[in-house]
C-alpha cells in the first residue's frame, strides 16, 4: 500500500491547512521505524514501513500526481491512499471515500490525471473561507489559534485510521474512525 500525504514542500508551508496530509505522514513516521528510500526520480520523500510505503511529494501540490505515479509504477503498487485537506468539510472532520471527483483540489486533480481517480481518499476537513475568492490564501494560511489545540488529536486519529487500513478494509475503518466537526470542539 502507498500512503500519500499531500502538501507543499518547504518551511513556508509547513503549518498551513494545505499541508495537513504531510502532518499525518510525519505522525506515522514518529510512530514507526521506517527506512528512507533515496531515489531522485520519485520527486518526494519516500519511506518503507514494513510492507507499506509513505510518501510526501516534494513537487508543489498541483504536480503531486507525478511523484505518486513514479512510486506506484516503480514498485507496482495497486492500493493508493491519499490524505488531503478538504474545504467541503468542517474543520476537524475526518472522512473516507473511494474514488470520486477532485472538487477543485489541485493535488487531487494532478493525482487523478496521473493514476486515475480510483484510490482511497482520507479527507480532512479544514472548513472554508467566508468568500470564494479567498480560497488560495485560506488553504495556504496556518490554522487559527482556536483550531491549533485540536490538531494533535485530529492528526493522531487520522494516523490511527491509516494504521487500521493496514489490516482492515476501508469501509470498516471509515465506520470506526470518521469524525464530525463536533468531535473536536
Amino acid at each position: 500500500m502507498l500512503i500519500v500525504g499531500l502538501g507543499n514542500p518547504g518551511s513556508t508551508y509547513a503549518n498551513t491547512r494545505h499541508n495537513v496530509g504531510f502532518r499525518v505522514i510525519d505522525a506515522l513516521l514518529r510512530r514507526h521505524r521506517c527506512d528512507p528510500i533515496r531515489k531522485n526520480s520519485f520527486e518526494g520523500e519516500l519511506f518503507k514501513c514494513a510492507e507499506h510505503f509513505l510518501l510526501k511529494p516534494s513537487t508543489y501540490m498541483n504536480l503531486s500526481g507525478r511523484s505518486i505515479q513514479a512510486v506506484r509504477t516503480f514498485y507496482k503498487i495497486d492500493d493508493v491512499v491519499v490524505i488531503h485537506d478538504d474545504l467541503d468539510l468542517p474543520f476537524g472532520a475526518l472522512r473516507f471515500k473511494h474514488g470520486g471527483g477532485h472538487g477543485g483540489h489541485n493535488g487531487l486533480k494532478s493525482t487523478d490525471a496521473m493514476i486515475s481517480s480510483s484510490y482511497l481518499r482520507v479527507r480532512m476537513g479544514i472548513g472554508k473561507p467566508e468568500h470564494k475568492g479567498e480560497v488560495a490564501s485560506y488553504v495556504l494560511s496556518p490554522f487559527s489559534a482556536h483550531e491549533e489545540p485540536h490538531l494533535p488529536l485530529w492528526i493522531a486519529q487520522a494516523a490511527d485510521a491509516i494504521e487500521a487500513l493496514w489490516i482492515k478494509g476501508w469501509e470498516e475503518v471509515a465506520s470506526q474512525y470518521s469524525l464530525k466537526r463536533s468531535s473536536l470542539q
